[in-house]
């Protein structure tokens, strides 16, 4: 049964939030002052028809717009919609009690997003290859894709047809692709045991198609080219399924943000390094220390340091940050840090950071609440924030990163 309903405002996912018999309903693809029809279960319901259509829709860009759950914002004018995403970092700061200058969004590209994570399954019909319809299992056939590189939208006729030939289970299972410099790099996930002769005819694809390399499960199938991503002028050899940022246009701008605020740093740490995207960049003019729980990542990274040239000392070591934070004293040989955790952000380690004399931090994360948190802790240690520039890497999707400098003034004696 259909429901009237009018949009009051956008929730932190992107839906419009409607009130309806005393609680919020949250309705996907609808805009603020909206009147919409849409079949309710709970507190969520399906958008059936727009009545009456706010200033700001648009035209989505993609055709799979409402039925890929990839994006869900595409419907919403540009300078609204960058406005939003900047806002939902002002307003997380500020329910911390955070008041400092919030730079203009950092915007994202069409075709820029390098890394793409599809679901697959076999079907009586064939292979389906896509993303899953929001807030469902489903999977959507992908025939475009207007947000990521057009290297990987030109392959998935391609790649549709590796995904059945590593496939080996009735589940879904997830095809995660990469461009890199050297060409696509796939990680194939959970899509079962292969036999022998499996492997061989995906390995002649893969070598006769022109891929750079394919691994399931972590193994590597077959490699006939080292998959390279260029840190700044650094080569680095990712290993498989390894952690990268979306888009390299968003990661270049992000670590000239550090940069300059680490500019008169001598010697840096670069927590949660990664590969180091931070760490090989900064080591252009710093000695960096770089610590990541990620063997491979941290084996890649030093890899990528011994075959450079013109670079400071970096040094590397493997840690789990969560459960073994650097301590303040381990933190006093440093006059730069760098952090950039996953969405839990780094509670203890910014505990850690706060008690220290550390004159220049940056914090990087794609979760302004846990940031927010995070920057609690530092101000409160003494730390003054100088700005916060959100980053947008995800287009049309509720998600954004941001990057904070913060610095502590030196103890007078």
């Amino acid at each position: 049964m259909s429901t009237r309903f009018t949009i009051q405002r956008l929730g932190a996912q992107g839906d419009g939030i409607a009130s309806g018999e005393g609680r919020d309903v949250f309705i996907p693809f609808t805009l603020p002052g909206e009147t919409v029809t849409a079949a309710r279960e709970k507190d969520r319901a399906m958008l059936l028809a727009v009545l009456e259509a706010s200033p700001l829709r648009v035209e989505p860009a993609c055709r799979h717009f409402t039925e890929c759950g990839g994006c869900a914002l595409q419907h919403m004018e540009e300078g609204a919609y960058r406005a939003w995403k900047r806002e939902r970092v002002v307003q997380a700061l500020k329910a911390k009690g955070i008041a400092c200058e919030v730079g203009d969004l950092v915007p994202c590209r069409p075709q820029t997003r390098r890394r793409a994570a599809f679901t697959a399954r076999r079907t009586e019909g064939g292979m389906l290859l896509g993303f899953n319809r929001h807030l469902s299992a489903e999977i959507i056939a992908l025939e475009e894709c207007p947000v990521t590189l057009p290297a990987i939208v030109e392959s998935l006729g391609r790649l549709r047809e590796l995904a059945g030939l590593v496939c080996a289970t009735r589940d879904p299972f997830h095809l995660t692709v990469t461009a890199t410099d050297s060409g696509l790099d796939i990680a194939a996930q959970g899509s079962g045991r292969m036999g022998e002769k499996q492997r061989r005819i995906a390995a002649d694809f893969v070598i006769r198609e022109g891929f750079c390399r394919l691994s399931v499960d972590g193994e590597i199938v077959i490699e006939p080219k080292k998959p390279v991503v260029m840190f700044g002028n650094v080569a680095v050899a990712v290993p498989p399924g390894v952690f990268l940022q979306a888009t390299a246009e968003a990661e270049q701008a992000m670590a000239d943000l550090v940069g300059r605020h680490l500019a008169r740093a001598r010697r840096v740490a670069d927590l949660f390094s990664g590969c180091g995207s931070f760490a090989l960049r900064l080591a252009s003019r710093a000695e960096v220390h770089a610590v990541e729980g990620d063997a491979p990542a941290l084996a890649a990274l030093d890899r990528g340091f011994r075959h450079a040239a013109g670079l400071k000392r970096v040094t590397a070591e493997k840690r789990d940050l969560f459960r073994r934070p650097l301590t303040f004293k381990e933190l006093a040989a440093f006059d730069g840090v760098v952090f950039d955790p996953p969405r839990a952000g780094a509670e203890d380690q910014a505990r850690q950071i706060a008690r220290s004399d550390v004159p220049f931090v940056a914090a990087v994360s794609c979760n302004p609440v846990t940031l927010a948190r995070d920057l609690a802790i530092l101000i409160e240690g003494g730390y003054g924030l100088k700005g916060v520039t959100p980053i947008d890497q995800f287009l049309w999707s509720a998600h954004v990163e941001a990057v904070a400098l913060l610095e502590k003034p030196k103890k007078r004696r």
